[in-house]
């Protein structure tokens, strides 16, 4: 019951709380996998400054570019995959109700 003394409803459909927080674990995961990879790739074991060189700065720039890019195209392909199969299963549905309604 809510404050109202009414039932409350549940909406139909994913829990946005579940969504929000599977988003939010994807986004650390991707971050904390884009860091490691692009750090190991581009800064160099030997400097004793704080800060990185001009070189693995520019490394590191493109690094984050090219792995934000590649995991914006594998989501459209995802995407896409997931499109059609919504279709393909609507369609299923579809020819069984058709066979099943003769």
């Amino acid at each position: 019951m809510n404050f109202f003394g009414q039932k409350e409803e549940k909406p139909a459909g994913p829990d946005p709380l579940f969504a929000a927080t599977t988003e939010m674990e994807m986004y650390t995961h991707l971050f904390n996998k884009m860091a490691a990879t692009c750090f190991e790739k581009c800064a160099s074991r030997k400097h004793k400054e704080n800060d990185l060189a001009l070189g693995e700065m520019s490394c590191a720039d493109r690094c984050v570019a090219k792995y934000l890019e590649a995991h914006e195209k594998v989501g459209v392909v995802l995407q896409k995959a997931n499109e059609a199969q919504v279709k393909q299963q609507q369609s299923l549905v579809e020819m069984q109700n058709a066979i099943g309604g003769r």
